[in-house]
């Protein structure tokens, strides 16, 4: 993949793809975690630099939900879309909403030339949600008692 994207083939380049090939959705802190434990002593930096060229040679893609921190995943090119549980802060991939990418057709494009649409649908995760059962149901249960 590197060679492909005309990249040189680097340790910590490997271990960035791998860590945000094996970790879909996760931050920075996250990715600079796994490749600290992969390769050793690995500056912060250097993996903000790694992830910089491979979002912008379309080998990882960036996505930033509203109140959080970028997130990194290595699924490109299709243009999907992502649900986010407001509780936790998980992230799930939505294929395409409508048709084909860029799967919204904007009323007014005022001009311009659309090449894609990021759509974020928010709502609770399933775990959240049975959470938040759970508790309403033992606050009711010390309410009747």
């Amino acid at each position: 993949m590197l060679r492909a994207a005309s990249l040189r083939v680097t340790r910590v380049r490997l271990a960035v793809l791998e860590a945000v090939s094996s970790n879909p959705h996760a931050d920075a802190d996250t990715i600079i975690g796994e490749v600290r434990n992969e390769l050793g002593s690995v500056s912060k930096q250097a993996v903000y630099d790694v992830l910089a060229v491979l979002v912008e040679t379309n080998l990882v893609h960036r996505i930033e939900p509203a109140g959080s921190p970028a997130r990194f995943e290595t699924r490109v090119g299709d243009n999907h879309h992502h649900v986010v549980c407001r509780s936790c802060g998980d992230i799930a991939d939505v294929d395409c909403a409508v048709g084909h990418a860029p799967c919204l057709h904007a009323s007014n494009n005022h001009g311009f030339s659309i090449d894609e649409a990021e759509v974020i649908y928010w709502g609770t995760c399933p775990d959240c949600a049975s959470k938040r059962l759970r508790i309403e149901n033992d606050l009711t249960s010390t309410r009747s008692e």
